[in-house]
C-alpha cells in the first residue's frame, strides 16, 4: 500500500515538472524538463533535492504564481557546471538588475580612473577679474555634480582670477543627444519620483529639491533650501504641533517668479524634517541654481544665466573667435568611476545607471553620446564576453524600460567571468550586503545568507530580481541570478529570498 501510494504521488508530480521546469543539479540538461541520471551512472544529486525546496514551493503558491515566471540558476565561481537551474534559458524583464550589465561594461570599457568634467570657457577678456563677454560651462555627464561642489568651484574661479561676468552665465548640456523616442520606453519624470528623472549632461543634485523645516528655540521654525533657487519665493504655513510633517509644491507666480508652498507641523522632539522633489526640468532646475550658486559663492553677474540654444551650433569642443581649439579656462572633474558604480548599485540609482551607460557611446566625450551608440557598444562588450545578442538586451541602462531582458544563465556567465576580472574588487563591493546596507538592509536579516550574499536588487510593478554573489556555508562562492516576472511579483518575492537562502544553506 505504501509503495503504491508513493506511486501515484511520484506521477501526478512528473507532469508538473515537465510543465514548469525543475531545479536542475550538476549534470543537468539545460533545457526546462526535469534532471534524470544516466541510466548505469550514479546520480549525481548526493542527497539534494530533485524539485525546489518547499519553501520556495509555499511562496510561490500563497502568491498565486506560476513555476514559469521564475527562473533561477546558480553556478560555483570557479566551476564550469551549473549548481542548480531552472527555466535559465527563458528570458526576463531585469527591473534594476539591468545595473549589473551597465555596470560591468563600464568598469572593464572605461577603467576605474575614468572621471566626468564640467568644463568652463570664457568668452572674452578677462581683466582685474572681469570677463568681458559670457562664461560657459559646459556639462560632461557628471550625474554626481552637487550643489555643494558647483559652489566650492565657483570659490576656485574668482580665487583664479573670475569674479565677475559682464555677460551672461551659458550652460551648455549637449554632451548627450536624446530624442523623444529615447526617453519614451521608460516613465515620465513626475515631481514625486525623483528616481524617474531622466538622464541629463549638465544636471545638479540629479534635480532634486531637497526642503527642510527645522524647529528653532522659542518657537520658531526654519525652511531650508537645498540647494537655494533664484527667483523662487518661499511661502511657508507651519503648525506649532501637535504632529510632525512637512509637504512642498512649486507653482509659477509672476514673470520669471515661482512659488515654493511650504506646509507643515513641527515641534522641539520633531529634529529636522525633510521632504524631497523634483519640481522643474533639468534646464530649469541647474539654471536658477546656477544663477543662485554664483551669487552665494561671492561673484558678481551683469546679465544671466541661460541654456544655450541648439541654434548656435553647440559642440563639446570649444574655438576661439579666431576658430582656434579653446581650452577651457578651468575644469571640475567627478568622483572616479567605481564610487560611482558603488552609489549606483547600493542605492540603485536610475539617473546615475543612465548617465553611465550613455556615457559608453564610442567618441564620448568629445564626440555627443546617443543612446543607440551606447547600446551597440555594450551589444559588441556582451559579444566579447561570450554571449550571444538575444541572452541579454539592454535599453536605458537603469532597468525602467521592460525592454531589459537577460536569461538567467546568461547573467550567471557574465557575473561568473566578472569574479575573475580585473575590477571584481570594485564591482562585488558595490553590490548591497544582504541583511547590512544598500537595497538589502533590511532582507535577510537572518539566516545563512545575512552579510554572505552580495546581490543587485530588481524592482518593477510586475518584476523582481536578484543577481550577484553568494558564499555559502561550506565556504564556496556562487555566482546566481534569480528572475520572476508576473503581475503578482511583489507578493512572490518571499520565492527569491529562500531561493537565496536555500543556496546560502546547501552550496
Amino acid at each position: 500500500m505504501l509503495l503504491r501510494r508513493l506511486f501515484v504521488a511520484l506521477r501526478c508530480l512528473l507532469p508538473l515538472l515537465a510543465v514548469t521546469g525543475a531545479l536542475a543539479y550538476p549534470g543537468a540538461d539545460a533545457g526546462p524538463k526535469p534532471w534524470l541520471p544516466a541510466r548505469g551512472k550514479p546520480s549525481p544529486l548526493a542527497g539534494l533535492m530533485l524539485v525546489p525546496p518547499s519553501s520556495v514551493l509555499q511562496a510561490l503558491q500563497a502568491a498565486g504564481v506560476p513555476f514559469s515566471s521564475l527562473g533561477f540558476y546558480a553556478r560555483r565561481v570557479d566551476a564550469k557546471r551549473p549548481f542548480a537551474a531552472l527555466n535559465e534559458e527563458q528570458p526576463y524583464v531585469l527591473a534594476s538588475t539591468a545595473k549589473v550589465i551597465t555596470s560591468l561594461a563600464a568598469l572593464d570599457l572605461l577603467g576605474p580612473n575614468y572621471q566626468w568634467t564640467t568644463q568652463a570657457f570664457a568668452k572674452g577678456e578677462i581683466v582685474d577679474g572681469r570677463l568681458n563677454g559670457d562664461l560657459l560651462i559646459v556639462g560632461g555627464g557628471d550625474a554626481m555634480l552637487t550643489s555643494d561642489g558647483l559652489r566650492r568651484w565657483f570659490a576656485r574661479l574668482h580665487e583664479q582670477g573670475l569674479r565677475e561676468v559682464a555677460g551672461n552665465i551659458v550652460l551648455d548640456r549637449f554632451a548627450f543627444a536624446l530624442d523623444a523616442e529615447d526617453l519614451a520606453r521608460t516613465p515620465h519624470p513626475d515631481a514625486e519620483r525623483p528616481h524617474h528623472v531622466w538622464p541629463d549632461a549638465l544636471s545638479l543634485d540629479e534635480g532634486v529639491l531637497r526642503v527642510e523645516l527645522a524647529s528653532l528655540p522659542k518657537g520658531r521654525s526654519e525652511v531650508r533650501l537645498q540647494p537655494l533657487l533664484a527667483d523662487v519665493q518661499v511661502v511657508s504655513s507651519i503648525d506649532r504641533g501637535p504632529g510632525c510633517y512637512v509637504h512642498a509644491a512649486m507653482a509659477p507666480a509672476s514673470g520669471a517668479l515661482l512659488k515654493l508652498s511650504v506646509v507643515g507641523a513641527t515641534s522641539p522632539e520633531c529634529g529636522v524634517q525633510q521632504v524631497q522633489f523634483v519640481p522643474l526640468s533639468h534646464a530649469e532646475f541647474t539654471t536658477r541654481a546656477v544663477a543662485a550658486l554664483w551669487a552665494e559663492s561671492g561673484g558678481v553677474l551683469n546679465g544671466h544665466v541661460l541654456d544655450r540654444p541648439a541654434s548656435d551650433g553647440s559642440a563639446v569642443v570649444q574655438r576661439d573667435a579666431g576658430g582656434e581649439f579653446q581650452l577651457p579656462y578651468a575644469q571640475h572633474s567627478s568622483e572616479k568611476l567605481p564610487l560611482v558604480v558603488h552609489e549606483i548599485n547600493k542605492t540603485s540609482n536610475n539617473m546615475l545607471a543612465r548617465n553611465l551607460l550613455l556615457s559608453l557611446a564610442p567618441g564620448f566625450p568629445l564626440k555627443p553620446a546617443t543612446l543607440a551608440a551606447a547600446r551597440e557598444r555594450v551589444q559588441q562588450w556582451l559579444r566579447v564576453q561570450g554571449l550571444k545578442d538575444d541572452d541579454i538586451e539592454i535599453d536605458s541602462g537603469s532597468g525602467l524600460s521592460r525592454l531589459e531582458r537577460a536569461k538567467p544563465r546568461a547573467m550567471v556567465q557574465l557575473l561568473t567571468k566578472a569574479w575573475a576580472g580585473a575590477s571584481a574588487h570594485a564591482f562585488v563591493e558595490s553590490l548591497p550586503i544582504a541583511g547590512v546596507d544598500g537595497t538589502l538592509a533590511h532582507r535577510f536579516l537572518t539566516g545563512a545568507a545575512s552579510g554572505n550574499a552580495f546581490l543587485k536588487t530588481g524592482t518593477l510593478l510586475d518584476a523582481r530580481a536578484l543577481a550577484g554573489y553568494v558564499k555559502a556555508r561550506s565556504g564556496k562562492v556562487y555566482a546566481v541570478a534569480a528572475m520572476l516576472n508576473h503581475p503578482d511579483a511583489a507578493r512572490a518575492m518571499p520565492a527569491l529570498d529562500a531561493l537565496i537562502e536555500w543556496l546560502a544553506e546547501n552550496g
